[in-house]
């Protein structure tokens, strides 16, 4: 498992969101993990029909179809094989990319996940998936590559959701390293107001595993029932309560 689900909350499909041109604006994107299985959408049709040869379309379309029936039944490593059939025929599309990059994070195929990632956002323009980027760094122990992709995410920015789904994994990465203080800078929230995002009370519970690391028993036990308010049932919930 991955660290970034491992963070209890964390397991759940990267937002679909847009990256912002103005850092107020948060519109949504149409991001291939919302289509559901069965017939692809046309815009979907209409990237794949600009990204590649007009011989090669129709069977792109058959692998691509393939694979977003099977990520959407969370068959991740059968959904590789698919997106890395639909890839060999339209490597330009930036779709397939995300998804194969996708598919292979959650079957924990770091490395796979890790240069997927990075072609869609070269090929999108989209940072909507560093955070996972960064995750799949921690997981290969590549400490000074997630700072690298923080302060590259912090240039480039992101949405409002992606903000906090960023500062969740770094906030997490230096924790892990031991660095408290600094993880308390990244995570803090401002006030605990309910109702959250599925983000923000990720970003609750992570801070509350900061509180708690830095002895701050506090401010951890306010950031728990903040978290059990909007979702008491979030796996780890129950033992962070056990150390207050």
């Amino acid at each position: 498992m991955s660290k970034y689900e491992s963070s209890p909350g964390n397991r759940r499909r990267p937002p679909d969101r847009r990256p912002r041109d103005d850092r107020s604006d948060d519109r949504p994107r149409r991001s291939i993990t919302s289509v559901p299985a069965g017939d692809l959408p046309r815009w979907v049709r209409d990237e794949i029909t600009r990204s590649t040869p007009k011989e090669r379309r129709e069977a792109a379309l058959r692998h691509l179809e393939k694979g977003v029936a099977q990520f959407a039944e969370e068959r991740y490593r059968p959904a590789i094989e698919s997106l890395t059939a639909a890839k060999a025929l339209s490597s330009r599309a930036a779709t397939i990319r995300e998804l194969l990059g996708l598919s292979a994070y959650y079957a924990e195929r770091w490395d796979l996940a890790l240069a997927e990632l990075r072609a869609f956002r070269r090929l999108s323009g989209d940072t909507s998936h560093m955070p996972v980027e960064m995750d799949a760094l921690r997981a290969l122990g590549r400490h000074a590559d997630v700072d690298k992709t923080w302060n590259l995410f912090n240039e480039l920015g992101g949405d409002r959701d992606t903000e906090r789904e960023a500062a969740v994994v770094y906030a997490s990465h230096l924790l892990d390293r031991g660095k408290v203080s600094e993880a308390w800078r990244i995570i803090k929230p401002g006030r605990l107001v309910s109702p959250a995002p599925d983000s923000e009370i990720r970003r609750w519970f992570v801070a509350a595993r900061v509180a708690l690391a830095a002895g701050d028993k506090t401010a951890a036990g306010q950031l728990v029932e903040a978290v059990a308010r909007q979702d008491p049932s979030m796996p780890g919930l129950d033992e962070l309560r056990a150390q207050l």
